[in-house]
């Protein structure tokens, strides 16, 4: 007898019912036969998953829209003075706090594997320590990688260089640059330099934000893809947003996609904010500020997606439903097509797995951790549809979340 079993429940793509047993958070048996548990879970025949993965969400910054003031122009560079001026109002308990707040959204909605982003422009480096004491505190509940980001450059601002070299002695999983806010492009570059020579130096993840601006001759993707290939990390290597890279010229573009084939780096696209953020000092048409995925696609990258922020300064909405994100690029992306539409699925969950570097351990098979969610939908493609809640959330075999699929009353016959 298991310590669990979730019964009733379709995998992916296939009609009969299941059994998960469940034994020491870990899962023991998939059966298409019952099997009994302790305590046992009535599926209802929803669809099962593994649980969706957050490659990229700032928990340092959610749930600050408005303070100290609005983003009326919506744009990058005035959320970034926002920011500057938020940060000082900045308390571990504050940071803390808030993304617990976040975190149990994000759980609420699926999401068991995080990616955080943390500012380390801070001297203090207040987000940082708040952040860490989240990843011990959750440790039992989720896996969270911390991310060492310098908001305001390494280059234009070299007191960050030494915060980074601190927020890894301190504990982070990966560090980051953001060239394309560098002064020029030769302190980008100098930039991306001094964060692989760090990482090779560590042993950590690189994260890079990576043109993140409606300017054609922002390319600092490639420089990315260049170094991950001469240094050897390859895999270990992410570049989010290149937003830029829409507005490159199709023959670069080819070029370059080939490149970041070749190198194996993972790119990590945030719909829901580059859409609104990107293309403001556009005129018409507009762009729409998601980078080539469709084309990735083609070229077997690995693409993730992600909900990147929750209330902040450079974004007023969010709710940390990922499937909002994914929902968003179908659109954006014009990926619409049935095999396009099962690999946005792929770019919350296994390809985020493959970034997180936990590919071996995720997915719905014995012997793996009993991560599981639950939704009361046919196919995967109901997912984007709707975005519905999860009905269970199950981490190391203990539920963790469950709610109960709405349900509408008619109280009159419709009829043509």
């Amino acid at each position: 007898m298991y310590d669990l079993v979730l019964k009733n429940v379709r995998l992916p793509k296939i009609e009969e019912q299941y059994y998960i047993g469940i034994e020491n958070e870990f899962i023991a048996e998939i059966s298409r036969t019952p099997i009994k548990g302790k305590e046992e879970i009535d599926g209802c025949g929803d669809l099962v998953m593994p649980p969706f993965v957050e490659t990229h969400i700032h928990l340092d910054t959610v749930y600050t829209a408005g303070e100290p003031r609005w983003n009326q122009s919506g744009s990058l560079f005035e959320g970034i003075s926002i920011w500057n001026e938020r940060k000082q109002m900045l308390t571990e308990d504050d940071v803390y706090n808030r993304a617990i707040k976040a975190l149990c959204q994000l759980l609420k909605h699926g999401v068991l594997y995080v990616r955080a982003i943390v500012d380390i422009s801070d001297e203090r480096l207040t987000a940082l320590k708040a952040l860490l004491k989240v990843k011990e505190d959750f440790s039992t509940i989720l896996n969270l990688q911390i991310i060492a980001f310098p908001q305001n450059g390494l280059i234009s601002f070299p007191e960050n260089k030494k915060r980074m070299i601190e927020a890894i002695k301190l504990g982070v999983d990966g560090i980051s640059a953001v060239p394309h806010l560098e002064r020029t492009r030769e302190e980008g570059i100098e930039s991306i330099k001094f964060c692989f020579s760090l990482a090779e130096k560590y042993n950590t993840f690189i994260h890079i934000f990576c043109d993140e601006i409606d300017d054609s001759q922002s390319r600092f993707v490639e420089t990315v893809a260049s170094y991950a290939i001469t240094s050897g990390l390859k895999e270990k290597v992410t570049a989010c947003h290149t937003c830029a890279m829409v507005y490159y010229p199709d023959s670069y573009a080819s070029k370059l996609l080939d490149l970041i084939s070749i190198s194996k780096i993972n790119i990590v696209s945030c719909p829901l904010i580059n859409t609104v953020m990107q293309g403001r000092y556009d005129s018409y048409p507009k762009g729409r500020g998601v980078t080539r995925i469709k084309e990735m696609i083609q070229k077997h990258i690995n693409v993730c997606i992600a909900h990147d922020d929750i209330m902040t300064p450079f974004y007023p909405l969010g709710s940390g439903n990922i499937l909002q994100a994914a929902h968003m690029a179908v659109h954006a992306g014009h990926l619409t097509g049935s095999d396009e539409l099962e690999e946005i699925i792929n770019m919350i969950s296994i390809n985020g797995a493959r970034t997180l570097q936990i590919a071996d351990s995720y997915g719905i098979k014995k012997g793996n951790e009993a991560n599981l969610i639950t939704f009361s939908v046919q196919n995967t493609i109901d997912l984007i549809r709707y975005q519905p809640h999860c009905r269970y959330v199950i981490s190391k075999g203990k539920v963790m979340a469950h709610t109960p699929p709405s349900k509408t009353i008619f109280y009159r016959t419709i009829q043509n």
